[in-house]
């Protein structure tokens, strides 16, 4: 079996290296390709992989290069984890939002797409090769902004399936405080990428006891803390919404934070740096500690998951991915990319059905479907008046001076990645 991870010199990439190293009886990889133009950042993550296979005594090879094409020739799947104008690109969309008052933030609000105009054409380009020298491949989509990236590959036809570690997080942090094995708690997890909550927390499976109630009436304030909402709202609430609603809950707060200390994207960028030093020393031979900091809790074990639910040709598996809607939530389009439990094989994901989202929900889910289809016309065909209502129709913009204003800087910072402006 041949993986190909475009995106390979990437920071994230030991962890998951090291899920497949670990949990190699679940997906027997022969071949692990790591893909990067950035050659020295290559070199440093393609070291560090060969040690952790050796270290846990997996016998598959581990191979490097720059050439994609070479790269993902007879895969069987093809993760993608790239970040189109790096951290760099990053900052900006991280900056030029707050001046007009609007969350910067790399997958919501203008900031997202900018994100997302930058990524598409680029992940469509790869998905394009893939067919060409694989056409069997798999793509598992990490690139954010997973959803509409998503929904652009199997909108062109590709074999696609998008994946998020929000689910997977919050699975292990109910297991933990239930005392249970994380396979034994299914979440009623419900939305989009970035916009979900869980409606439920079962054990069991599907049909087991809902103990969602019982969990936040025991440790809701630590669930809230982990959040950055307050205990109260979730109470009323009565579920629980992901780390990202908070940018729709609480977007003035979340504002004056953004403004008042250094970005995201700065602390990321030096313990970036500070990581490939680690790499580059022949004696580690495990991912360091340092990378839990770095984001992607268990995206290793998911991506595990998800690959091996696609090739080992066993029953479906039960996982949270991003798919076609197909009725799924029947207010939204069919065409629309649901992040919702679902039945993965070798024919895909067919997501299982959901509760009742009631208005309060199906209302901002609905809104943001809205924004996605009109960022991804922007994204394909380009244009600024494009751009304009994609931002107009995002509720954490909205008003036409802030998409005007917004639109303007969204093209000027990122008109080298932007081939028609």
């Amino acid at each position: 079996m041949k993986l190909a991870v475009v995106g390979g010199g990437s920071t994230y990439t030991p962890e998951l290296v090291d899920g497949f190293a670990r949990l190699r009886e679940t997906l027997p990889i022969t071949e692990l390709v790591l893909v990067d133009p950035a050659a020295e950042r290559l070199e440093l993550v393609g070291g560090l992989a060969r040690r952790i296979f050796a270290r846990r005594g997996h016998p598959g090879a581990v191979t490097t290069t720059s050439d994609l094409d070479a790269g993902v020739a007879g895969a069987d799947a093809v993760l993608l984890q790239l970040r189109v104008g790096g951290q760099a690109a990053r900052q900006r969309d991280e900056t030029w939002p707050l001046e007009c008052g609007c969350v910067g933030q790399e997958t919501t609000g203008a900031g997202g797409l900018a994100k997302a105009l930058r990524t598409v054409p680029v992940v469509l380009d790869i998905a394009e090769r893939v067919r060409r020298s694989s056409p069997d491949a798999w793509i598992i989509d990490f690139t954010n902004p997973v959803g509409i990236v998503t929904r652009a590959l199997l909108q062109d036809g590709h074999r696609a399936v998008g994946l998020c570690n929000v689910a997977i997080g919050l699975q292990r942090k109910f297991a933990g405080l239930l005392g249970v094995a994380p396979g034994e708690v299914h979440l009623d997890h419900v939305g989009l990428n970035h916009l979900t909550w869980e409606f439920g927390v079962r054990l069991g499976g599907p049909d087991g006891e809902d103990v969602l109630p019982g969990l936040l009436a025991g440790h809701g304030d630590a669930i809230a803390a982990d959040l950055r909402l307050p205990r109260p709202l979730l109470d009323r609430l009565g579920v629980v919404p992901s780390y990202y609603l908070r940018y729709f809950y609480a977007h003035d707060e979340v504002v004056g934070e953004l403004r008042g200390g250094p970005s995201r994207a700065e602390a990321v960028a030096a313990m970036e740096r500070r990581l490939l030093e680690m790499y580059g020393d022949p004696a580690l031979d495990e991912k360091p500690a340092l990378l839990a900091q770095r984001g992607g809790a268990f995206y290793s074990e998911a991506a595990v998951e998800l690959a091996a639910a696609l090739l080992a040709g066993g029953g479906p598996a039960t996982q949270v991915v991003n798919t076609r809607n197909d009725g799924t939530l029947p207010f939204l389009p069919d065409d629309a990319v649901v992040e919702v439990q679902a039945a993965v094989d070798g024919r895909g994901a067919v997501p299982l059905a959901v509760p009742a989202v009631g208005p309060l929900y199906a209302g901002l889910i609905a809104h943001v479907t809205a924004y996605e289809e009109l960022a991804l016309d922007a994204a394909l065909r380009g244009g600024r008046d494009r751009v304009f209502k994609a931002l107009l129709a995002h509720p954490l913009v909205g008003q036409y001076e802030y998409a005007e204003t917004l639109t303007d800087r969204l093209i000027a910072h990122n008109r080298e990645h932007l081939a028609w402006a």
